[in-house]
């Protein structure tokens, strides 16, 4: 049996990088599949992949009318609703705060926090009578940046802090009849998490970083030796969000890659343990 066996999941950023690698997965786990995207050319692309067996939906996760008309479009093709998946993101380029212009500071604030944080409870709020009628579940997109510093800059750094925290308290909200997780990944390889536009930087992607260079910075901070891919970290996001899944709620699953149980006294140049 498929972990979805026919289950419809709706993921949110669904068009490239993490969210399209977890689309994939989740059909080939026999899920009825939407996507919900903001960029017309990458449903275009989804379209081209998938044809009609995904239900595409172009829309922006900061708008309640865009979220109930994909609310509306599901109801019609399937009439329920049984997993959500948070995948939206953007990044902020890892700026320090100092060095940031006290005039941007307001609107990269609103910009982050908007797409990353407002836009999961804006859909958990829209979506969530349909996951009630179910006994579904949610699962939301944070990141190693909520656990250690230097993961990203202040604003990316606080939007994961926040979505850790409210993957706690909509768990405790939405009991029982919906389980609430999160999946805080570490790098990913191909990452299109893209620049926030109040800096500047929204023609700049993650993945436009060297691939040499980014895996060399990996192998030195992490215990792995090759970067994840969108795909390796799907089938975490696919347990939390089937209905296998019946004992973990209110919890964010830390992918770190061993990022945080690094070498403190052994790395080189060491000079031998400390006794106690």
């Amino acid at each position: 049996m498929q972990m979805f066996d026919g289950d419809v999941v709706l993921i949110l950023g669904g068009g490239s990088g993490l969210g399209l690698g977890i689309a994939r997965h989740c059909v080939s786990e026999g899920a009825r599949v939407a996507i919900f995207e903001i960029s017309e050319a990458k449903i275009v692309a989804l379209k081209g992949e998938f044809g009609d067996d995904v239900l595409l939906f172009r829309g922006d996760v900061t708008s309640p009318e865009d979220l109930l008309a994909c609310r509306q479009a599901i109801v019609e093709r399937w009439g329920r609703l049984d997993s959500l998946i948070g995948s939206q993101g953007i990044f902020d380029g890892q700026v320090p705060l100092r060095d940031v212009a006290i005039e941007r500071v307001p609107s990269l604030f609103d910009e982050l926090f908007h797409v990353n944080v407002l836009g999961y409870i804006l859909a958990c709020k829209v979506f969530l009578e349909l996951l009630e009628e179910s006994n579904g579940s949610i699962v939301l997109t944070a990141s190693v940046a909520a656990y250690a510093a230097d993961g990203g800059g202040l604003m990316y750094t606080a939007t994961k802090g926040a979505v850790v925290s409210a993957v706690r308290q909509l768990a405790f909200e939405f009991s029982p009849r919906v389980r609430v997780n999160g999946v805080a990944p570490g790098a990913i390889a191909d990452s299109q998490l893209q620049g926030p536009r109040s800096l500047g930087l929204e023609g700049f992607k993650q993945s436009d970083i060297p691939k040499d260079a980014m895996l060399n910075t990996f192998r030195k901070l992490t215990l792995m030796s090759e970067l994840p891919t969108p795909l390796d970290y799907a089938p975490i996001y696919a347990y939390l969000a089937s209905r296998y899944n019946a004992v973990v709620t209110g919890q964010t699953v830390l992918l770190e890659q061993g990022a945080l149980n690094r070498a403190a006294l052994s790395g080189p140049g060491a000079t031998g343990g400390i006794g106690v």
